[in-house]
């Protein structure tokens, strides 16, 4: 990791100094100022004691205790009545007590994206300067004070909360799409469909979802022996990608025995729809995804009529969610209700995982959250006590669910036969009050009817 700070350290020494340095261009005859030489070393500090700091987010937070005795090779040049006097940095020593934050944790090596550094307390410096070969630090008074403006300079940069990032991988690569809207969708009708079955009809039913997505199809109700079937079903699906996402519209022919084929398909990109405007489309449906091929133009499958509305998020509500902070809960500044807690949006539940869970005869938990009469699960995690799962659940809702609860139990499963193939292991009821008040919560909460048992999740609100 030192030499990724050394060149970001000394990248932004650079940037810092230039317009410092340019103030001075012109004053005292002198007419210009730069670094010769600004490398740290490469001796890397030495740490004498750290502290680890639990926190909820996805990072991991260090407090080192730091000496640094290093071998950097600092030379700052001056040209003043156009002669060239260098400056050198000698003997340097610092002690500092910095916080190192690592963040977002993500699965690719080095399992980090950013380093963000902040000071605790302002930092003791020792050092001296060279210039033409003698030390200037030895003149009196000047030690002090070039000690106490080091230490105020530093302290005002980076003393905690003003941090100094560093990217270590490219976001790009790393970075989670978050849903940014909902797409309402109204499968009208369609007209003229083939007949597949053996009495000259159809039994469609139309399944739809937006390509880039691992969620499962919806679909539509069965119209039995109806080559022009009228649905007038709505649905809501989230958008992660309003230029890149397709919605796929596939019409299928149900049978009771055997599989489904499929009477046509189509595509929608959601870049054609503008935000909030209501589009209506009349499509051809097609054999194959091969639009251009001849072979559809030979055989009429049909036309789908659906009508369109895109509702993104409003940003400030994504805002929240990506900088991981709610709104204030000051009475100042918290709107009423009335005022801004109204309107659709997306509840989306993160179960993270759980620690001490324990049951009587098995160890296989899961979780099970409900809601408005949905049931969702998270994946098994066999034999162990403190199971991490990190599944996201989403409700499409139109108003936000204020004074409303959602209730997670955590189970398990016997993976073999036998009696009692499930039991509990705790449950708790959430209050989303203020998921809706914040935008979005992260809170670890203790199981009910376990004894020690724990679970982590993150729930948050964005309002269309």
């Amino acid at each position: 990791m030192w030499p990724y700070l050394d060149k970001a350290v000394c990248a932004r020494i650079r940037s810092m100094t230039e317009p410092m340095f340019a103030e001075y261009i012109g004053k005292f005859q002198i007419e210009a100022i730069e670094f010769d030489e600004l490398s740290l070393g490469t001796l890397p500090p030495e740490i004498h004691g750290l502290k680890i700091c639990e926190t909820n987010e996805k990072e991991l937070v260090l407090e080192p205790a730091v000496r640094w005795a290093g071998n950097p090779n600092i030379v700052l040049a001056l040209k003043v009545l156009s002669f060239r006097i260098t400056i050198q940095l000698v003997d340097l020593q610092i002690f500092l007590a910095p916080r190192i934050t690592l963040k977002p944790l993500v699965p690719t090596l080095p399992c980090f994206a950013t380093v963000a550094v902040s000071l605790l307390e302002k930092p003791d410096v020792d050092f001296g300067m060279s210039i033409l070969g003698g030390d200037i630090m030895a003149i009196p008074g000047l030690y002090h004070f070039v000690q106490k403006t080091i230490k105020r300079q530093v302290a005002n940069l980076y003393l905690w909360p003003q941090t100094l990032e560093i990217p270590i991988l490219d976001p790009a690569t790393v970075s989670v799409k978050k849903p940014v809207g909902i797409l309402h969708v109204k499968v009208v009708r369609a007209q003229k469909l083939l007949k597949k079955d053996i009495l000259g009809a159809s039994d469609p039913y139309v399944k739809l979802n937006l390509t880039g997505e691992k969620l499962p199809a919806k679909k539509t109700t069965i119209k039995k022996r109806n080559l022009n079937p009228e649905w007038n079903e709505k649905f809501k699906l989230i958008v992660k990608d309003h230029q890149s996402q397709v919605l796929q519209l596939q019409v299928f022919d149900w049978d009771k025995v055997g599989s489904h084929d499929r009477l046509g398909m189509q595509f929608i990109p959601l870049k054609l729809l503008t935000p909030y405007e209501t589009k209506e489309f009349q499509l051809d449906l097609l054999k194959h995804t091969y639009i251009t091929d001849p072979q559809d133009h030979k055989k009429q499958r049909g036309k789908i009529v659906v009508e369109l509305t895109y509702a993104p998020f409003r940003e400030e509500s994504i805002k929240l969610e990506e900088d991981g902070y709610g709104r204030k809960e000051s009475g100042f500044d918290r709107p009423s209700d009335s005022e801004v807690f109204s309107g659709a949006g997306l509840l989306s539940v993160m179960v993270l995982g759980a620690e001490d869970v324990e049951g009587e005869r098995h160890n296989n938990p899961y979780a099970v959250v409900l809601f408005r009469g949905e049931t969702k699960k998270t994946k098994m995690i066999k034999k162990t006590r403190d199971p991490l799962w990190n599944d996201e659940f989403q409700f499409t809702l139109e108003e936000p669910p204020l004074n409303e609860k959602i209730h997670i139990e955590v189970m398990s499963r016997r993976t073999g036969l036998g009696f009692r193939s499930k039991e509990c292991l705790g449950n708790v009821d959430i209050n989303l009050t203020d998921v809706v008040h914040n935008g979005r919560i992260n809170q670890k909460y203790h199981l009910i009817n376990s004894k020690n048992g724990v679970i982590h999740v993150e729930i948050s609100w964005t309002t269309v």
